[in-house]
């Protein structure tokens, strides 16, 4: 099968208190947990979609951010077998992170929408997240503040 590219985003978002930023969403008909970010759109650079995803998803400014990760290797997306994904993750410093996530909401819901929500990063798992791709990432994540 021919697959299409399909260009991700994602920010890792960590703040004094040790917490990573978590996206919760119900699409498609499933729940599922994974860093915020989303699509490249066309005409549209990495760090350009990076910033555009954070106002939409988090109503937050970017205000510096660092390469941490790409998948190198094929991964199909869960939703649309005949896409192939490619995914960036950045290092993110955002305009006051202390006014995110403060809404406490039962897991997993299933409403049309996305929430997100703090987890300090000793409590988190990868298997909490459903993507492989950030299920790596956060294995090299955890590796890269432990040493």
């Amino acid at each position: 099968m021919k697959h299409r590219f399909n260009l991700r985003v994602y920010a890792l978002i960590i703040d004094e208190k040790k917490r990573i930023l978590l996206s919760d969403e119900y699409r498609f008909g499933h729940f599922f947990t994974k860093f915020p970010g989303g699509g490249v759109e066309a005409n549209e650079g990495v760090i350009d979609a990076l910033r555009r995803e954070l106002q939409e998803e988090l109503s937050a400014e970017m205000l510096d951010s660092s390469f941490f990760y790409f998948n190198d290797f094929e991964q199909v997306s869960a939703f649309d077998p005949t896409q192939s994904l490619i995914a960036f993750y950045y290092l993110v410093q955002l305009k006051e992170p202390e006014k995110l996530g403060l809404n406490a909401y039962p897991i997993p819901f299933n409403e049309e929408t996305e929430k997100q929500r703090w987890i300090e990063l000793s409590k988190l798992h990868k298997e909490d997240l459903t993507f492989p791709i950030d299920q790596l990432v956060f294995e090299n994540l955890k590796e890269l503040l432990i040493s």
